[in-house]
Parts: structure tokens; sequence; C-alpha cells
């Protein structure tokens, strides 16, 4: 029997890196590798990493040199938006063998060869800005996941002054419809009921395509793709929810009734020292129409605190402009400084201690309406597809899913019921579970003869 090399991966950051690690493993598995833990001894060690704060840079500098350290003769290999961004700082680790940034990682193979016969290190990152060509990286199927990622887009043109992800990703380069009807196909035909369409700009799909964009892409995953229950997009900018995309929203039967916006600020003078691209006034009126076509919409959001200059006054008007649009649950980041961005230079930084005390009250301020907006619910049936095992001290039996419309639920289950739609009924709403009682497996076989 032959020798099966072995590969280990670690991923930090967002949901693009970990769908990236997958498609690198699926390389990997085709040249006959083995995947082994991070934590155990591996040929090969990759590691994926994040620049999106300071602290991504310096988590993934651990993170590489863990690798070293656990098996001195591997062939180290980094990847990633740290990668691109800074290789020099990443080659000069002791012990990194080859350093690919957010691009090629078709080549990673071929470089690890190279380097196993020359034995030199091996940079290559090349200038991403000049990449206008979505690179296709398949993913037929993913290690642990109920909800699969559907990559449909890369890099991103907003330029927001805290942000320094477009140096690290490049510009907006839409995936070719096809690649991701194809995609979907294979996905739901591996068994997945639920794809999330994701990307470093998601929305922004179709910008840089002469007659395409998003809104045609949602309709035709719909039309073609057999077999897909349900769709929710990772991630969208008020300012790419047309009128056209809240059409196909309100005519579609597949797409949740969940869309995560972000926001960053509620204040229009902080939302230009940030470069967004929209005022208040615009966000709102999107949020009205949206659910007036999607009653009982849930929507989650990113909200940046404390970034420079931001007034008490400035502050109370993002507090309640997201009170007064009860938005269902938030991500709240204390502002940041991330070297390399306009943001980082400004002048009037805001103090640490005011950041943490705002940042407190918005938290509360989420608690309160995610409980809220989970209280409308109770008493209704909700689909759900159960995860994982819940496994919080007694809680046997538990498993814990998601409703189409994100609200997190602890039901009775078994692990036949992993992955598949089951009817739940909403017994006890909270934050951040809710407690449901099974009604019944929403069956595809059975729903097929019916409807024959």
């Amino acid at each position: 029997m032959s020798y099966m090399p072995t590969v280990a991966f670690h991923t930090l950051g967002c949901k693009v890196n970990h769908y990236e690690t997958e498609a690198i493993w699926q390389l990997f598995k085709q040249e006959g590798y083995d995947r082994v833990e991070f934590e155990s001894t591996s040929d090969v060690y990759i590691i994926n990493t994040c620049t999106v704060t300071n602290t991504g840079d310096k988590k993934s500098r651990q993170t590489i040199r863990r690798a070293v350290r656990k098996n001195p003769d591997a062939v180290i290999c980094v990847t990633g938006c740290y990668a691109q961004t800074s290789p020099a700082e990443i080659m000069a680790i002791p012990g990194v063998d080859i350093v690919v940034g957010t691009q090629d990682r078709v080549k990673m193979l071929d470089y690890i060869e190279q380097f196993k016969q020359e034995r030199q290190p091996i940079n290559g990152v090349h200038n991403i800005m000049k990449n206008r060509v979505y690179e296709e990286l398949d993913v037929p199927t993913f290690t642990d996941r109920t909800r699969a990622s559907l990559k449909i887009q890369e890099g991103c043109n907003n330029f927001c002054t805290f942000c320094i992800i477009p140096w690290a990703r490049g510009l907006m380069r839409s995936r070719d419809p096809k690649e991701v009807i194809h995609q979907a196909q294979q996905l739901v035909d591996a068994g997945y009921k639920e794809i999330v369409l994701t990307g470093i700009h998601t929305g922004g799909y179709g910008e840089d395509m002469k007659d395409y964009n998003l809104a045609m892409l949602l309709r035709d995953l719909e039309k073609e793709v057999k077999g897909l229950k349900r769709l929710r997009i990772s991630s969208i900018e008020a300012s790419q929810i047309t009128d056209e995309v809240i059409e196909v929203i309100n005519d579609s039967n597949i797409i949740v009734r969940h869309l995560h916006i972000p926001i960053q600020s509620g204040s229009n003078s902080v939302l230009k020292r940030m470069r967004r691209k929209y005022t208040m006034e615009f966000f709102g009126e999107r949020l009205d129409r949206l659910k007036e076509v999607l009653p009982g919409l849930a929507v989650t959001s990113d909200v940046i605190v404390g970034f420079p200059g931001e007034t008490e006054e400035e502050f109370m008007e993002t507090y309640n402009f997201i009170k007064a649009h009860k938005f269902s649950e938030l991500h709240v980041f204390p502002y940041s400084k991330r070297t390399g961005t306009p943001a980082a230079r400004m002048e009037d930084q805001v103090d640490e201690e005011v950041k943490n005390e705002r940042v407190h009250r918005l938290i509360t301020l989420s608690d309160q309406l995610a409980k809220e907006y989970a209280s409308q619910f109770e008493g209704e049936v909700l689909e759900v597809i159960p995860e994982a095992h819940y496994n919080e001290g007694r809680a046997n039996g538990l498993y814990e899913g998601f409703s189409d419309n994100y609200l997190r639920v602890l039901l009775p289950a078994n692990d036949e019921m992993i992955g598949k739609i089951v009817k739940v009924k909403l017994t006890k709403a909270g934050y951040p579970f809710n407690e449901g009682e099974f009604v019944k497996v929403v069956d595809d076989e059975i729903e097929a003869k019916a409807a024959m």
C-alpha cells in the first residue's frame, strides 16, 4: 500500500475564507492527500489568513508559528488575505515555505512539488488589482455543514475608509452564471436543501457584466436548479437592493425571509466619513419596501461603533434608527484602526472607554430587538433545518437549527433529520435560542408524488 501524504488546514476570518479552504481541500483530495486535524502532525499545513483588522494579522502570524512548531519538516503554505497584502512579512517568518495570495490557489500543489525539489521558499503573490477574472474554485460538498455556501463573486470597488479588503481581494469580479447554476445543482444533488450565496461584496454580483445582474441570477437559480428549497443571500448593501431585486424576492418561493444588510452607522455625517454610498433616508425607504413584500422579514446588520469623530449625537442617530426599524439582530464592532486605511489616519479617534460604553448600549438594544422579533413567531409553525446536536449540559436529544427567517431553534430530533427540512412549532421564543416542538418532516418524495 502506498503512503498517502497528509494535509491540515486552519482557516481564519470570514465565510469566504472557509469556502475557499474547502475548495483548496478538493484540489488536494484529487491528488490523493488525506486530511488531518490541524493539531496533529501533517506533511503539509495550509494556513488561510485574514487581514480585516490588525488583530487578524496577529492571529494569522501566531497560527503560522504554531504549524512550524508542530512539524518543522512539513511544507508550510500560507494563503488568504494577509498573504496577499503582506507577503514579505510572512516570508520573513522562519519556517514558511510557500506564500500564495487570494488568487492562483490552483497552483499550490505545483508549488509544493517545486519546493520539495528545490527547497527554496516560493512567493507566489501577484498584484491583485490587475486581476479582472473570477478564479473558478469548485466545492461540490462541505466537510461539516448542512447549509452550503456558494461563492458568486470576488473583490469590491467601494474603498470604504475603514476597510483594507479591496487591497486584499482586488476589484469586483462576478462568477459566470452558468458556473453558479451548475455548482448549485451539484450541491442540491449532494443533499443540501439550503444554499447561501456568498462573496466579498455579494450583492454587487453582475456590476461588472453587460446584460446580467443579481436579480437575474436569483431568478435563474430558482428556475433552473431542481430540488433547491432555500436560497439565502449572505450579505447585500442597501444600494444593491434594486426595485428589480425586491420584485424577484416578492415572486420567489425559495428566497428566505432574512437579509443581512450592513448599515455600519445610522448617521449621514458618519456615513460620509466612512465613504459609504447611501443616506439613512434611502436605507429606511428600502427597508420599508422590503417589509411590504416580505412580512415577517428578519433584517440583521453590522454596525461599527466609535468611528473617528463619532459624537454622542451621531451615535444616538444610529441607535434610534436601528430601534425604529426593528432590526432582528446586530453584529456590533468597536471601531479598530486598520493600518493602511484612511480612517486610521483620521484625527479625533474616539476614546476606548466611550467606544466600549456605546458598544454595550447597542448590544443591549440588539438583544432586546432579537427577543421582540422572535416573540412574533411564538405558537407559529416554522420550517427548520436541524444542523447538529445541542451540547449544553443535560439537554440530550435536542438539536439546533435555523428557521428560514434565521431564528436559532432547539428541538427534539434525531440524526436522520439533520440537513432535512422539518416543520417545528415555536413553543417558547427567546434569544439566542428559541424552543420548538417537532411537527413533521417535510418529505420531498411525498410532495413530489402529490404533485404528480
